[in-house]
């Protein structure tokens, strides 16, 4: 059996351990070797690579594996107080998400990805929205409401991440086997859950699905502002919300928010961007919002959807192929319990079993 160096990698990382916590924990291995061996220098005997598995709790067959789901093809919502460890940790969890997606794809047909990338070097943001949203059928005035099910009959697979950390909003990514995929944090509000999955859509189209060269002077901020900007005219389109925020006072924004289904923050930013109220309005809004204990959650709520895609290639596995979670396990050269943690739900939607 052949191991590759790279999935010990991926399987400490997944785990959240350092090659100094590793290799104390494994007799006679010094973070020297350790590290060799993770560059793919052959230093380490049978039995340390032996036990090296056995430590990292995979299959024997999971070092097999050439999983890769790059972060390069992934874009985060960054926020503050995340440290290099965890922040490798989600993403070892997310490229592992991406793998078993690719393992459902063999055997059950997700949707066809629909949606039309394009260029932020040809169009603004603004437009790519916009045509995004005629091309789906949506009225160029009205809300979105049901995004999940949108994102998800337009061949996106979206998944709810239910352990992830207070400072993870969301990623979207590109799978080895080319599945587009949007992982965000099943624990914030529904008007963030929206904006985040408008923002990650806006990543899918303008910098990850269309292969676009990116000038070196478009770096992750200016990406990040690209995906902010799709997301407003996504959810709320200037046509549609302009004449609303004219003359905008603390009264008007809970009822467009239900509205909308967006977050009284978003509506303030949105007012100030389309300049119908200046800087100044601007902090006094949001001085009240802290006033009120509103900045970090809003006491108005919206409705969401679910998705279910993902909870239905599973259900696919169990009931119509008959899979045990074990035999799961072993197909997917994973362990049962890391089975048990991404399907631990049962829902429905429109897929079939390829044959």
């Amino acid at each position: 059996m052949k191991f590759n160096h790279n999935q010990f990698v991926f399987a400490r990382e997944f785990r959240g351990i350092s090659q100094t916590e590793l290799s104390k924990n494994i007799v006679g291995l010094s973070q020297s070797n350790l590290s060799k061996f993770e560059k793919g220098f052959d230093v380490l005997s049978t039995s340390a690579i032996e036990s090296l598995i056995d430590f990292l709790g995979f299959p024997k067959s999971f070092f097999t594996k050439n999983i890769d789901n790059t972060i390069e093809n992934a874009h985060y919502r960054k926020r503050s107080g995340i440290s290099k460890g965890l922040k490798t940790q989600i993403e070892a969890n997310n490229r592992l998400l991406g793998f078993v997606v690719d393992q459902l794809n063999e055997s059950v047909d997700f949707p066809e990805f629909s949606f039309k990338p394009l260029d932020p070097e040809d169009y603004l943001p603004e437009e790519i929205a916009r045509f995004t949203r005629k091309l789906i059928g949506i009225n160029r005035k009205e809300p979105i409401l049901n995004i999940f099910n949108l994102l998800e009959a337009n061949g996106i697979i979206v998944i709810e991440s239910d352990d992830a950390i207070d400072k993870f909003d969301g990623v979207s990514l590109r799978s080895d086997k080319g599945v587009p995929i949007i992982i965000i944090n099943k624990n914030f509000p529904n008007d963030r859950k929206r904006f985040t999955l408008a923002h990650e859509l806006g990543h899918i189209l303008m910098h990850i699905w269309g292969d676009f060269p990116i000038p070196k002077h478009r770096d992750e901020k200016t990406k990040e502002i690209e995906a902010n900007r799709f997301a407003a005219e996504f959810l709320m389109p200037e046509e549609g919300i302009r004449n609303s925020l004219i003359g905008l006072n603390l009264y008007d924004l809970s009822p467009l928010k239900k509205y909308w289904h967006t977050s009284k923050q978003s509506i303030i930013r949105r007012a100030k961007d389309l300049k119908a109220i200046n800087q100044d309005r601007y902090q006094y809004f949001m001085i009240e919002l802290s006033r009120m204990g509103e900045r970090k959650i809003e006491k108005t709520l919206v409705d969401i959807d679910t998705p279910v895609a993902f909870k239905k290639a599973y259900n696919i596995h169990k009931d119509v192929l008959h899979y045990t979670d074990q035999e799961l396990a072993e197909a997917f050269s994973l362990t049962p319990d890391i089975i048990k943690k991404y399907f631990n739900f049962s829902d429905n939607s429109k897929l079939r079993v390829i044959v």
